[in-house]
């Protein structure tokens, strides 16, 4: 026993040996929760309180319900060598298809019920449409699975789903046709999971009494991110459920941080912890504050930020481990000029001897990752997108990218037969047969093939064909980036993206494909011979080379690519947290939302608290955005951050950034004093051409020059000692 314990701090060891009561654990950032959580369970079992099957472990990961048992099974080789037969550790939706599989009867669900994962859904809603003879235009498929899932995670069936004008009523008819469909074919999915679990245990009273009894304890991990349901049924397992409190009910064993709830658009209510702590009465939250992970001034910045959020539960990180490095604050010109920062230093650190592994860049928006990408492909860095796909590997990218290669070459089968249906055109899996059936003998593209086809089939396909001629003919004098946009705007990419429950990441990504081809036309300028270009293959060939090249492969050690969001739950010896601008992050919609910017913050919060050792902050000062230089301003984060603990290094800009702050030039960054309080995206004055905006600077002390717009008169490169601009 005492074996078990001596590694606990006096917080831990305080909430690991709890008498059974209610709790709520604060567990801070690298504060040791996944410790704490397996130490009670295995003291609970050890000192005889609660035998396996007794058990019921919730966390929101496979991966973390694994560890959990691994951890158990080494502190309890007697208990746990048979896999810890009778114990319920895993994810609410596992947890959930075990208690269905056991009583499928009483859930009216055949014994070998099926589950649909999100694509699977996604089909039987369109079939559903289809069956009903129903627009799927009028009802996008994705954008009615958002709906039904949206209500089933709140606890609604299609009855209590509120409607409040024909379409929302026309919705939920759809849902209940939906699930009226699942149930005739056996079926169900995710949201379906929890949903009939829940109502299985509100109405089957001996069933719910039975797992009341069982389980003596329940413990919760993250449980900052429970949604509404997940909570409900929580309640009813713990016997909350009955007007007055059920006698020597299970005992909540809570598990989270406040500050760490960054699942808002998932459905998780941080409210939930208030509500766990007034309604079960708990009367001590034990906080888990000493950090094992960063370094004193990495917390100290953490602490400052996230006390500018109202309604917390309250804590401070804190950690015997030192102050360590201060944290470096980088100014860039431009989105391209950070990104090349970044890189040179990612260099420097592995000469240095960090590994690359062990180097993370988080961004805000999985958009950003392009221009990462692309410095480290140019670099020769290997690097990895962790949780998600690269650049030039994402779903739209290829779409639009598929629809480029057959404006360049119309007998490419591949990039045909991804798009002839996409978006949806009524082109359905028969009419493929047919065409593949005729260019297979004719000896023809699918393309070519496409008029041998009669009937629907014929009209469908042709109808395919001549938007693909039209934007072809539409695009033929354009620039590349015009090209793009109007291609994706054509084609009907924006508006079926503009319908997806994802889309608005997926159109931050079509936009970065123009931001790429503005990128592309730049650095081709000087490389290419005018004659000989052909600027739409140049751009495809270098697409297709940066998707095959640098992601590094299975074993090799590369840079760690990805969003705070994906960030979450790791650590790494260095971090660089990118884009901190106002509108990026926090991001532009945090304002339309209710506690938006808390919930920014908290993402903020994360990602500081993701690094050990080393710490990068970086912004710029324009930034390219829907195909256009945007001009950016300091993230407030920065501005909540001490001081003290800041080191700024790069632009301490020739012209006096628009941050609160001036900056310590590095050597391969310097850029000169600041001249006269000028600053890029200033307003200007000048006695001859007028007001203007500094877009672009260049140069130092009497070679300092700007390049200013003034709108009717162009764009002027003009020397500073001699232009006599007035700030505005």
């Amino acid at each position: 026993m005492s074996d078990l314990l001596a590694r606990l701090n006096p917080q831990q060891l305080a909430a690991v040996t709890l008498p059974p009561q209610h709790a709520l654990i604060l567990a801070g950032a690298g504060s040791g929760k996944t410790r704490v959580l397996t130490t009670r369970i295995a003291w609970l079992i050890s000192t005889g309180q609660v035998g396996p099957p007794g058990v019921l472990a919730v966390t929101f990961t496979n991966k973390a319900a694994k560890e959990m048992l691994s951890r158990l099974s080494a502190m309890l080789p007697m208990h746990f060598g048979n896999g810890a037969r009778g114990m319920w550790i895993g994810t609410f939706h596992g947890l959930c298809n075990r208690l269905l599989r056991a009583h499928h009867r009483e859930a009216s669900l055949p014994a070998q019920f099926q589950i649909l994962d999100s694509s699977d859904q996604l089909s039987a809603i369109k079939r559903l449409l289809k069956n009903l003879n129903i627009d799927d235009e009028k009802f996008p498929p994705r954008e009615l699975a958002s709906f039904i899932n949206a209500h089933k995670e709140q606890g609604l069936r299609a009855a209590q789903a509120e409607a409040y004008d024909d379409y929302t009523r026309r919705r939920v008819a759809l849902y209940a046709e939906y699930d009226a469909q699942c149930q005739r074919e056996g079926v169900v999915d995710f949201a379906e999971l929890l949903l009939r679990s829940y109502e299985l245990l509100q109405r089957n009273e001996p069933l719910r009494r039975h797992y009341q009894e069982r389980f003596r304890h329940i413990l919760v991990d993250e449980f900052q991110d429970t949604n509404r349901l997940q909570y409900a049924w929580l309640k009813l397992l713990a016997g909350r459920d009955e007007k007055a409190q059920q006698e020597n009910g299970a005992v909540i064993f809570a598990v989270g941080d406040d500050d760490q709830s960054i699942y808002a658009f998932r459905g998780a209510e941080v409210g939930n912890m208030r509500d766990l702590e007034r309604e079960f009465v708990i009367a001590n939250v034990i906080r888990l504050e000493q950090n094992y992970r960063s370094q004193g001034n990495i917390l100290d910045a953490a602490n400052a930020l996230i006390k500018n959020n109202r309604g917390r539960l309250g804590k401070n990180l804190w950690t015997d481990a030192g102050a360590g490095e201060a944290i470096r604050v980088f100014e860039g010109y431009s989105d391209i000029d950070e990104a090349h920062f970044v890189v040179d230093e990612v260099r420097e650190l592995v000469s240095d001897g960090y590994a690359r592994d062990q180097i993370a860049l988080l961004y805000r928006s999985n958009a950003q990752s392009r221009v990462l990408e692309h410095q480290l492909f140019t670099a020769g860095v290997p690097y990895r997108v962790y949780g998600g796909l690269r650049f030039f590997d994402r779903q739209e990218v290829k779409h639009a990218l598929a629809y480029l290669r057959l404006i360049a070459n119309s007998d490419d089968d591949t990039a045909f037969a991804r798009v002839v249906n996409f978006p949806t055109r009524g082109i359905g899996s028969r009419s493929i047969e047919a065409l593949q059936e005729a260019a297979h003998r004719t000896n023809a593209s699918l393309y070519n093939a496409a008029a041998s086809l009669a009937g629907k089939a014929g009209t469908s396909v042709g109808s395919f064909i001549r938007l693909i001629e039209t934007l072809r003919v539409e695009t033929k004098d354009l620039p590349l980036p015009e090209v793009i946009a109007h291609l994706i705007e054509k084609s009907g990419l924006r508006q079926f993206y503009l319908g997806e429950k994802e889309g608005r990441e997926r159109l931050e990504n079509l936009d970065e494909l123009i931001n790429a081809a503005i990128n592309f036309e730049q650095e081709e300028a000087d490389a290419t011979d005018p004659e000989e270009a052909n600027p739409l293959a140049a751009f495809l060939a270098h697409a297709a080379l940066e998707a095959g090249e640098h992601q590094a492969g299975e074993g090799q050690e590369a840079v760690q690519l990805m969003t705070v969001h994906a960030a979450k739950g790791l650590e790494f010896d260095v971090v660089f947290i990118t884009g901190l601008e106002q509108g990026l992050f926090p991001h532009d919609n945090s304002t339309q939302e209710h506690d938006g910017l808390e919930e920014e913050r908290r993402l903020m919060y994360v990602a500081l608290t993701r690094a050990r050792q080393r710490l990068y902050l970086s912004h710029a000062q324009t930034r390219m955005l829907h195909g256009q230089t945007r001009y950016c301003l300091p993230s407030l984060f920065l501005q909540e951050l001490p001081e003290e603990l800041l080191r700024h290094i790069g632009h301490a800009p020739a012209f006096a950034a628009a941050a609160p702050y001036a900056s310590e030039p590095a050597s391969a960054y310097a850029t000169g004093a600041p001249a006269d309080g000028l600053r890029i995206g200033q307003n200007v004055q000048h006695a001859k051409f007028g007001l203007g905006v500094i877009v672009a600077a260049e140069g130092r002390g009497e070679e300092a020059r700007v390049q200013v717009n003034f709108g009717a008169h162009g764009m002027k490169w003009l020397a500073l000692v001699y232009a006599k601009l007035t700030p505005v």
